[in-house]
C-alpha cells in the first residue's frame, strides 16, 4: 500500500483507517452478495439493514432520545440552510441567528430569502475570532426557531456550552465537530451535519429532529423539500446516497469500538492541546486566530509573521508527511484540521515540526 500521510485538511477529511480497509475488502463483494454496496439496489434487503442499523447507531451513539428521527438527505448542509427555514419559517414566524462565521452567515443570508429572521447575535466586527456571550444575544419577541453553527471551521471557534433560550426550539448546524465530544440532543429541535468531516464521505447529510418539531414541518411544500416526506419513507423516497451511508455505519462502528464519545473527546482535547502549546510557546511567531477561551478542538488556525514564511512552512510539513494545511483565503495562514480519525501521531509530528521551524526562523 502506498504510504499514507497526515492529511489536515478542512473537510473531505481524514477517516479512520480500519474503516477505509473494511470498506475495501468489502468492495467488490459486499458479505458474500458476489456485488459491491454500489450496485445494490436502496430497497433490497442488505441495504435496508445498513440504514436501520445506522439510524439506531447513531441514536446510540450520540444517546438521542428514542422518539427521535435521523433522516439521511443529499445536497450537503448548504441545502439544509434553506430546507430548515422552508419547512419551519412560516409567513407569520421570524426565526433568530447567531452568526459567528462564514456559513452561519451563509445560513442566515439563505434564510432572509424565504422569510423574516433576525441576527440575534455576530462577531464579524472581530472578524469571527470569538463567540458572543449569552448578554450579546438579543433574540426577537418569540421566534419560531433560533439557529446556530457549534464549529467554525474557517475561523477556528468553537462553542464549549451551548446557549439555551426557552419557549423555542435550538437548531444546530453541527457538520465540522459531530461526534467529537458528549452532547445532549434532548435540548435541540434539530441538528444537522454535511458527514465529510467527522462522519464520513462527502454525499450524505445527517439530519437529527424532534418529534415535536417534524409535526410542525411546511405541509405545503414540494414533497422532496419536506422533512416529513423522509421521516414518513425512513429517508428513501427517492434514492439514498447508499455508499456514503453505508461508511457513516462504519464510522459509527469505529466510535463505538473506540470508547463511544467521551473517549473520543478526551483524545480530541490531547490532540488539540499539542498544537495549541506549540504555538503558545513559540512567543509569538504564531499567532492563533481564534481567542483562546473560543479555541475549536476540530479546527485549529493560527498565523506566521508573514505569508513567505507561511509558505516556507507549509513546503516544510509536506516533506515531513503533513499536508492539508493552508488556511482559508478569509483567515490567512494556516489550518490544521484534526477531527476524529486524525490520530494522536499526526498532531504531536506537526507539534515538532512547529516547534523547529520557529526555532529556525524565529
Amino acid at each position: 500500500m502506498t504510504a499514507r500521510v497526515y492529511n489536515f485538511s478542512p473537510g473531505p477529511a481524514i477517516l479512520p483507517l480500519e474503516v477505509l480497509e473494511e470498506v475495501q475488502r468489502e468492495l467488490l463483494s459486499y458479505r458474500g452478495a458476489g456485488m459491491s454496496i454500489l450496485e445494490m439496489s436502496h430497497r433490497g434487503k442488505e441495504y435496508e439493514e445498513i440504514q436501520n442499523e445506522t439510524e439506531a447507531l447513531f441514536k446510540e451513539v450520540l444517546n438521542a432520545p428514542e422518539e427521535y428521527r435521523v433522516l439521511f438527505m443529499g445536497g450537503g448542509a448548504s441545502t439544509q440552510f434553506a430546507l430548515v427555514a422552508m419547512n419551519f419559517l412560516t409567513p407569520e414566524a421570524e426565526a433568530d441567528y447567531i452568526v459567528t462565521g462564514s456559513f452561519a452567515q451563509k445560513a442566515y443570508e439563505e434564510a432572509a430569502r424565504i422569510g423574516k429572521v433576525n441576527i440575534a447575535a455576530t462577531t464579524e466586527d472581530t472578524n469571527f475570532d470569538r463567540l458572543p456571550g449569552m448578554d450579546e444575544i438579543k433574540l426577537s419577541q418569540a421566534p419560531v426557531y433560533v439557529h446556530f453553527t457549534s464549529n467554525n471551521t474557517i475561523f477556528g471557534t468553537q462553542w464549549q456550552s451551548f446557549p439555551e433560550f426557552k419557549g423555542t426550539n435550538l437548531i444546530a448546524d453541527m457538520s465540522s465537530d459531530i461526534l467529537s465530544r458528549p452532547v445532549d440532543v434532548s435540548k435541540f429541535g434539530l441538528i444537522y451535519a454535511g458527514a465529510q468531516k467527522n462522519l464520513g464521505p462527502a454525499g450524505v447529510t445527517v439530519v437529527l429532529i424532534s418529534p415535536e418539531l417534524l409535526a410542525k414541518s411546511n405541509t405545503k411544500l414540494p414533497v422532496i423539500f419536506r422533512y416529513a416526506t423522509f421521516a414518513k419513507n425512513n429517508s428513501l423516497y427517492n434514492t439514498p446516497p447508499v455508499f456514503a451511508i453505508y461508511i457513516v455505519n462504519l464510522v459509527l462502528k469505529w466510535v463505538k469500538k473506540n470508547g463511544g464519545l467521551t473517549a473520543i473527546e478526551k483524545r480530541n482535547r490531547e490532540k488539540a492541546q499539542l498544537i495549541y502549546d506549540a504555538i503558545d510557546a513559540s512567543n509569538g511567531f504564531y499567532k492563533g486566530h481564534a481567542r483562546k477561551e473560543h479555541r475549536s478542538l476540530m479546527n485549529v488556525t493560527f498565523r506566521l509573521p508573514n505569508e513567505e514564511l507561511e509558505k516556507e512552512f507549509i513546503a516544510e510539513a509536506k516533506q515531513a508527511d503533513l499536508v492539508g494545511l493552508k488556511g482559508h483565503r478569509s483567515v490567512g495562514g494556516m489550518r490544521a484540521s484534526i477531527y476524529n480519525a486524525m490520530p494522536l501521531e499526526g498532531c504531536r509530528r506537526l507539534a515538532e515540526v512547529m516547534k523547529e521551524f520557529a526555532k529556525k526562523k524565529g
